[in-house]
């Protein structure tokens, strides 16, 4: 897992160069992780939006989920336990 924070700039910046607010997003790893090295989601939180990742593959595709349905996963996972 990375403490690196990873930098974005924001939507309310302006298109033009010069401008520019970049927000960093602060990545942990999630306590549905296994507790080995290999099977590692990553959770970064802002106050919209959820971030999810793979620990492995920290470049890769990531998922942005509302609170909402954050909270909807997490009551699946804890209803039924851990995907097949």
């Amino acid at each position: 897992m990375s403490n690196e924070l990873t930098w974005f700039t924001s939507s309310h910046s302006s298109s033009a160069s010069g401008d520019c607010v970049e927000v960093a997003l602060s990545w942990r790893k999630s306590s549905y992780s296994s507790s080995g090295d290999g099977d590692c989601v990553e959770i970064a939180t802002e106050p919209h939006t959820i971030h999810v990742r793979d620990s492995k593959n920290a470049h890769g595709a990531r998922l942005a989920l509302s609170p909402a349905a954050w909270g909807d996963f997490l009551g699946h996972v804890s209803a039924h336990g851990t995907a097949e």
